[in-house]
């Protein structure tokens, strides 16, 4: 099936922007005989989120019971039901003709198994502020940034919430870590210490800073448990890296 899924993980206090991402998806331009499929995963059971879900035969929501961003996205691989996954958070916004330059860059090389692409900060004024450091457009290889990653205070040069990657490769390494936060950097860590991947300089995505985003809690820089996810992040790349399966296998 020629489909990429758009799989967004959402929770109660962020549903308001869905319209706004909801809107940057439908923008998006493929080739002919590609499709997208928006899978859209509540952390949770409230009855808060579903006023803002679009109703299009095109979009697929789900509910389950809370266990954070990568407990959802995990689970919503039940229902990915093709060879691509590109993330998408609910407070985030598409640039136009991202999807297509992903599909692009792993549809062009087979020995890539992930893609990202550079992302502006969306501040609440609506101007955009650009990450320093961004990679040279092209191919990252395997352990490029893990090494990065280890070098500049656990910071990655290319941002996992820009993540498209092939849902087989996804599948095998379990989805997210089961982590309260950074849990799409620890996968973004696995998949470059098995993989190939590939950076687009051209911005793909647009980064909302809000006051209500998990990000912006005092918890999510709590110095003991920060430590603590980093030390499990990076015990799991390296050993995945040691072992020596790769994608593509040898």
């Amino acid at each position: 099936m020629r489909r990429i899924v758009v799989l967004t993980a959402v929770h109660a206090p962020a549903a308001r922007y869905l319209p706004e991402a909801w809107k940057s998806l439908r923008e998006q331009r493929l080739p002919e005989d590609w499709e997208w499929h928006w899978v859209i995963q509540e952390d949770g059971t409230t009855d808060q989120v579903r006023p803002y879900v679009p109703q299009d035969p095109r979009v697929t929501f789900r509910q389950g019971r809370p266990g954070g961003p990568g407990v959802a996205r995990t689970i919503a691989l039940a229902y990915s039901d093709g060879p691509y996954v590109k993330v998408l958070d609910a407070d985030d916004l598409l640039t136009p003709g991202a999807l297509a330059r992903d599909l692009a860059a792993l549809e062009d090389d087979p020995g890539l198994g992930w893609a990202t692409s550079r992302v502006l900060d969306l501040l609440p004024d609506g101007s955009t502020v650009g990450f320093p450091g961004d990679p040279a457009g092209g191919p990252l290889e395997r352990g490029a940034v893990l090494d990065h990653w280890a070098a500049h205070d656990h910071r990655a040069q290319v941002h996992p919430a820009s993540l498209f990657v092939r849902r087989d490769l996804l599948a095998a390494l379990g989805g997210w870590m089961a982590l309260p936060a950074s849990e799409d950097t620890g996968l973004l860590l696995a998949l470059n210490a098995v993989s190939r991947g590939w950076f687009t300089p051209e911005a793909g995505l647009f980064y909302r800073k809000w006051a209500g985003q998990a990000t912006g809690q005092a918890s999510h820089v709590d110095p003991a448990e920060r430590a603590a996810r980093m030390a499990v992040a990076e015990a799991r790349a390296r050993a995945l890296a040691s072992y020596g399966w790769t994608y593509p296998a040898d």
